[in-house]
């Protein structure tokens, strides 16, 4: 999200912050209900497009919102949706998908309450990885036509007692709500969550050979000269690659790999 439904999740985050860090454990089950709010705005085209209307009152979205919530809700999550209902946003689509990154972040405070988000964070980073050789894995995980029930069954089988609670809980939530994205991408983007969380940047780094604690310290004390703060870097291995690094963070992407001049010296000739 750009421009102002940036800044109505930037100012949204802000002032709930001090809630979650009071709640400690349990913002756990804040973001349970905040996620439901999320599912509730995807059912319902009605409810998003009133919520997010910007020739609406603020006050009569603020209303709307109460009288959904009214029953079962917690008060604090109560009001931050009637706060972000108030708010401006670009499109329809945006309210929902800011909520979420207030659900993922209550999730993740449990953890950081907790002392385990690193931990979650390395999981998270593993689980991804882990992937890569497993298609059919990846497949029935993203499969928007296999029962969430049997999606859900899948991630226990991987996770379950092997991983802290978070991470079980971010990666049930990936495959059985994946709103139209792919399961892997949408733990790339816990991921970045994190990061934010512990005030990082996330450089993914994929290498033909494997890196040595050394190489990887030198490349973290690059990036983080580059960027001017902190840098989490994961190194996945792949061969295919043939030599040379591509490194992302964020939207930047250097890729100096064999394969990415050989590609650049073919579209040099085609020209």
């Amino acid at each position: 999200m750009r421009g102002t439904s940036g800044a109505s999740l930037a100012a949204a985050q802000e002032r709930f912050e001090p809630v979650l860090r009071a709640a400690g454990e349990g913002a756990r089950a804040l973001g349970g209900e905040i996620f439901a709010v999320v599912d509730a705005l995807d059912s319902s085209g009605a409810l998003r497009r009133t919520l997010s209307d910007p020739s609406l009152p603020a006050e009569a979205k603020e209303s709307v919102a109460g009288r959904v919530l009214a029953s079962g809700f917690d008060p604090r999550v109560v009001e931050l949706v009637q706060s972000m209902a108030a708010a401006r946003w670009s499109s329809d689509k945006d309210l929902p998908d800011a909520l979420e990154h207030l659900a993922l972040s209550a999730t993740l405070a449990d953890a950081e309450a907790r002392g385990t988000l690193e931990t979650v964070e390395d999981e998270i980073f593993r689980i991804t990885r882990s992937l890569q050789g497993q298609r059919e894995a990846r497949q029935v995980l993203s499969d928007p036509t296999t029962k969430g029930e049997r999606r859900a069954a899948l991630v226990d089988a991987l996770l379950e007692g092997k991983a802290d609670r978070t991470t079980v809980a971010v990666a049930r939530r990936a495959t059985t709500a994946p709103r139209g994205r792919r399961f892997v991408a949408t733990l790339v983007s816990v991921g970045n969550v994190i990061a934010e969380r512990r005030e990082r940047l996330v450089a993914s780094v994929t290498s033909a050979v494997e890196l040595s604690a050394v190489q990887i310290e030198r490349l973290t004390s690059l990036l983080e000269r580059a960027y001017g703060q902190r840098v989490q870097v994961y190194v996945t291995q792949d061969p295919s690659v043939v030599g040379g690094l591509r490194i992302q963070v964020g939207a930047d992407v250097v890729d100096n790999t064999v394969l990415s001049r050989l590609a650049d010296a073919r579209r040099r000739l085609a020209g």
